[in-house]
């Protein structure tokens, strides 16, 4: 939990969540009961908000803030609307470039993937509402100041924005080891999604389907992938020089 980003007790995050605020996570008590509570957990529910059910000892830091048995963690990024996001990218490159990022779980991979999306110009990156690393201190850290560079937005459902970005002839690339085409040899000129999934697992397999096409990085030895941030910066650049250096 970040203790510079946190607020407490029931009816204070009921009402950050009435006022639109965006919130990271919720921590709940496991034993907690009541109306009023259950009230909050639809409320999440509802809202597709980030939560877990802890015990009263991780609670207990908090035991001089009248929690109530309930801690959230509120964004330091203020994010996008995806239309919007998409629109104004569309309007200010000839060849605009999406990363959708499918649960990264690790702040310092999603940092670092903000700080490559910064350096390269990528006009938006997309991520879900739940199963994602916040974009918390240790996110931003990492990012050297590129999560407040780039636009970010996050979603309810991955699949959703897939269909928008179709809708808008954007081309999603789905960047994995189980394509047999290398990076370098395929046309990534134009409007470009690139979807990267999460460090263990990969990409989600029904969205890995949908994707107009796939590529991968060559390897020169036995290991099978690079650390998703890395395999994201050398994507980013080589789309950067097939644009001519120029813009992405």
């Amino acid at each position: 939990m970040d203790k510079n980003l946190n607020i407490y007790g029931i009816h204070t995050i009921l009402e950050a969540i009435k006022a639109g605020k965006h919130i990271e996570k919720v921590w709940l008590l496991k034993s907690n009961k009541g109306s009023l509570f259950q009230r909050l957990e639809n409320s999440i529910r509802e809202n597709n908000i980030s939560h877990s059910y802890v015990p009263k000892e991780r609670l207990e830091r908090f035991k001089n803030k009248n929690h109530q048995g309930a801690v959230a963690s509120l964004s330091q990024i203020k994010f996008i609307d995806i239309e919007e996001m998409v629109q104004k990218g569309i309007k200010e490159s000839k060849s605009p470039t999406f990363l959708i990022l499918d649960s990264i779980t690790d702040p310092r991979n999603l940092g670092a993937i903000m700080r490559s999306a910064a350096a390269t110009g990528v006009n938006g990156v997309i991520i879900p509402q739940t199963g994602s690393a916040p974009v918390n201190a240790a996110a931003i850290k990492t990012s050297s100041g590129g999560a407040f560079l780039v636009p970010i937005s996050r979603v309810s459902h991955l699949k959703d924005v897939f269909f928008f970005m179709k809708s808008e002839k954007i081309k999603i690339v789905g960047v994995t080891e189980k394509s047999n085409d290398i990076a370098y040899d395929i046309n990534l000129k134009g409007p470009v999604a690139f979807l990267f999934g999460s460090e263990e697992k990969g990409i989600n397999l029904n969205l890995l389907k949908q994707c107009d096409c796939k590529i991968k990085l060559p390897m020169i030895t036995s290991l099978d992938s690079l650390n998703v941030s890395v395999a994201c910066g050398i994507v980013l650049y080589e789309k950067l020089r097939q644009n001519g250096n120029n813009s992405v």
